[in-house]
């Protein structure tokens, strides 16, 4: 793993959330998207190397908003950098870990991205990603 791509979390609402974290990073986001097979828009800050990915459900049956209603807003995910996705997947397999998804699937900002069960990470949601 490279570095700390992005720290993931979940908001209620871009809306209220953008200019919360603009004031608290004194930072403006600098990228909003869709990305529709997650359910979700997502806003970005960057601070220094490392990214914030605030993320808002576009739907009432997304993971976000169940994650929301079950936790409340907060971290949802850390997304590591890889520079192979596909060997770092493999890797994390022989190791025992658990993959939510067999391939990378495509994520926000020009990322491939494949999360691990965070019942076997210490209840942490890990996120990998690979720049296209």
């Amino acid at each position: 793993m490279l570095k700390v791509e992005h720290i993931g979390i979940a908001v209620k609402s871009l809306t209220d959330s953008v200019p919360l974290f603009a004031k608290l990073l004194n930072t403006e986001c600098y990228k909003t998207e869709e990305v529709t097979g997650e359910k979700v828009n997502t806003a970005f800050f960057r601070q220094g190397e490392t990214k914030i990915e605030l993320l808002e459900s576009t739907s009432e049956d997304g993971v976000i908003a169940k994650f929301v209603e079950k936790k409340g807003e907060g971290i949802h995910h850390i997304a590591f950098e890889v520079a192979d996705i596909e060997a770092e997947m493999k890797r994390l397999q022989a190791e025992g870990f658990v993959l939510l998804n067999e391939q990378p699937k495509q994520g926000a900002d020009n990322k491939l991205v494949c999360f691990l069960h965070p019942k076997h990470t210490n209840g942490v949601l890990i996120e990998l990603c690979m720049e296209r």
